[in-house]
This record gives C-alpha cells, sequence and structure tokens, in this order.
C-alpha cells in the first residue's frame, strides 16, 4: 500500500448550490487539509458535476477534484483506478456500492454518509447490503441516525453523529454593514415571515402550502403580516394559487431563486421577524442555522433533523407538519412579541456560534477520520 495516500472521496456533487453540496465541499476541505498535514495525496470524484478538473476552497483550504457529468461508467472507472487509500469517503448512499468495490479491492476503510429522507425509507438491495458493509455510517442528524439503524439495517455501533455547520463565508457576512438597500424588488413593508427553499412537487413536505393556509388567522391579529418565499420550482404555479384561493394573495410574495452567497439573500434573512419551514423531511436544516445566525426566531417541524437544531421554545418553536392551527399559533405568538422575539433570536444566535460554526465541524470529521485510520493501522 502506497503509505502516502490518504483519502478518496465519492461525491455526488460539489459545485452546485444546496445543502448536500455545500456539506461535500467542508467534507473534501477537511479531508485536504488532513492530507496536506500528512505530505499525503487525496484522491475526489464527482458523478454529476462537469467533466474535467476543478477547484475549490473553504476556509484556506484548497482541494482539486474531477467531474464526469453523470457518467457513471467513467466514475466508477476512476474510482476503481484511484489508488490504495487508508479512508474512502463516500458522500451519498447511492455511491456506496461504488466505494463498497474499492473497499473490496483495497481494504481500505469505508465511511459512508446519510443525509435524510434517501434513507428514511428501504434503499434498493444493492445500496443497503453496501451501506451495511461500511466501516462508519456519518449520519448528520439523530433522527437520521436512528432511521439508518431501523430501517438500514445497520448495527447501532457504527453509526455516528456529524452535524452539519454554516459555511465560514456565510458567518463572515454577519459583520457586514446592515443591507437596507439590497433587498429583491417590491420587498413588502410590514412583519416580515421568511422561508427559504425548494417549491419541487416532489417536495410537498416542505410545508409551504401550511403557512399559507395559516395566513387568514394570523392577518385578522396582524393585519401588516406579509410572507416572503425564496425559491422556485415547478410546484410555484400550485402554491400561488393556494394563495388566491386562501384570499392571502396580496400578502404573499414569490421572490424566485437566489444564490446562497448573495446579498439580496443575506438582507431577507436581516429584514425578516420570523423564519418558517414546517417541514417533515430535513435531514438537518441549514436555513434554520443561517436564520439564527442572524438573530432571527424560527419556527419549523417537529420532525427530523429540525430537531437537533431547534431547541423549542428557546431558540424557536416546533409544530406538527400540516398543523394549521398550531403553526399559526406559534407565529402569531412570536409577531405580536417583540421582546420573545429578540430572547429567542438571541439565543439562537449564541447556539449556532457554539455549536455550528466549521471549526466544530472540521474538530468532529478529524476525531472521527483520525480513529478510523488508527484502527486500520
Amino acid at each position: 500500500m502506497t503509505p502516502n495516500h490518504f483519502c478518496v472521496g465519492l461525491f455526488p456533487e460539489l459545485l452546485a448550490t444546496g445543502g448536500i453540496q455545500r456539506a461535500g465541499r467542508h467534507m473534501a476541505a477537511v479531508l485536504a487539509g488532513m492530507a496536506a498535514r500528512q505530505d499525503a495525496t487525496y484522491r475526489f470524484l464527482s458523478l454529476n458535476d462537469p467533466a474535467g478538473e476543478h477547484r475549490s476552497e473553504v476556509e484556506g483550504f484548497e482541494f482539486r477534484f474531477t467531474g464526469f457529468e453523470r457518467s457513471k461508467a467513467r466514475f466508477l472507472l476512476a474510482a476503481q483506478a484511484a489508488g490504495l487509500p487508508r479512508l474512502i469517503l463516500v458522500a451519498h448512499p447511492n455511491l456506496a456500492p461504488v466505494g463498497w468495490l474499492l473497499q473490496k479491492r483495497t481494504g481500505a476503510r469505508m465511511v459512508v454518509v446519510a443525509w435524510g429522507i434517501e434513507v428514511w425509507e428501504p434503499l434498493a438491495a444493492r445500496r443497503r447490503w453496501a451501506l451495511q458493509a461500511a466501516d462508519a455510517i456519518l449520519a448528520i442528524s439523530h433522527y437520521t441516525a436512528e432511521k439508518v439503524v431501523e430501517i438500514q439495517g445497520v448495527a447501532p455501533s457504527r453509526v455516528q453523529i456529524l452535524p452539519l455547520a454554516l459555511d465560514p463565508s456565510f458567518l463572515a457576512s454577519l459583520g457586514e454593514t446592515p443591507l437596507t438597500n439590497g433587498l429583491p424588488a417590491k420587498y413588502p413593508r410590514g412583519r416580515i415571515i421568511l422561508s427559504v427553499t425548494r417549491l419541487a412537487a416532489s417536495e410537498g413536505y416542505k410545508g409551504i402550502d401550511t403557512v399559507i393556509q395559516a395566513l387568514p388567522r394570523l392577518r385578522s391579529v396582524v393585519p401588516d403580516v406579509q410572507y416572503v418565499v425564496i425559491g422556485d420550482g415547478d410546484d410555484r404555479p400550485r402554491l400561488e394559487q393556494l394563495s388566491r384561493e386562501a384570499g392571502v394573495g396580496d400578502c404573499v410574495h414569490f421572490a424566485g431563486q437566489l444564490d446562497g452567497a448573495s446579498p439580496e439573500l443575506r438582507a431577507c434573512y436581516r429584514n425578516c421577524d420570523v423564519f418558517v419551514l414546517p417541514s417533515k423531511g430535513e435531514g438537518f436544516g441549514l436555513v434554520f442555522l443561517e436564520a439564527m445566525a442572524y438573530g432571527k426566531p424560527v419556527v419549523g417541524g417537529a420532525h427530523g433533523g429540525a430537531l437537533d437544531v431547534i431547541e423549542d421554545g428557546k431558540t424557536g418553536f416546533l409544530v406538527s407538519h400540516g398543523d394549521v392551527q398550531g403553526l399559526a399559533g406559534a407565529l402569531e405568538k412570536l409577531l405580536i412579541d417583540a421582546e420573545l422575539r429578540r430572547r429567542l433570536g438571541e439565543q439562537g444566535r449564541a447556539r449556532v456560534l457554539s455549536q455550528f460554526c466549521f471549526d466544530s465541524f472540521q474538530a468532529r470529521l478529524e476525531r472521527i477520520v483520525t480513529e478510523m485510520c488508527a484502527a486500520k493501522s
């Protein structure tokens, strides 16, 4: 075995926006940093990114990777030719069979990352079998860890929790001069409820329709309430129609997609009063952390990974998915009580800065990897 070949990373995608892609970049940066300190090599492969060599950087750690433009055959061949690593990081359960083939050839330790809904239901037999063959599963929330054990049949002793972190560039933006004119066009005045999410018909579990249904009750108590939705997708027409049918079309504003690093999105966080996403399918919920970092109280679904992020009654409120009255009550409580919003917002910001920064993520992942490689040797 080549002594200085540290790791191979198998990623679904690294360049695009999205929580999984962002967390993948964080993992790649940490592993590249570990390899550099050991004067070792690494090889990162990304199935869905454009073909060719790419570079990216997180917190001073630059890393290189190769994209395969969705060619599974070329991706598999590259993985099989990737040398003799001590560690294989598989950044999505769907890629676990590729990781298993590499593990079988090299004898390396294999770690698979489990995110959320992809492991909350039984995986296809081949993927489940490869997942069970991994030396460790990194679950991004306790709920996902439970599902990996209960549904995928992985031994509890091989599942570890790796909470995600906010991007360092996002936290750095908090100290910028307050953004007052960076808001999207036609951003409303009033008491603002904000959601940031994809509006895909396949992701109706996000709960945007429940917020819309809660607005008639809210408006009877908070006449100037406005609801801003950042994001786009094929479910948007249905949601726009639902808002008109509920008689609240004039206070629901679909602002379209905004880049995660854009000044407009940061301005929306800074200028909202409450953040809400009453989802039942969040593997973790990075958008909650983003809103909390800006000192905003958050309302989320009492399901999935949100339970690891939101402390009910301390940093926001948790409500059951689809509970219109419960959601309306939680939002009403926050919108009419400025002191409650301030207190929960401050507590949420403190929680983010103490537990969900990149330094914490880096330390956890480095500890897990170091222990696994030591066990291998």
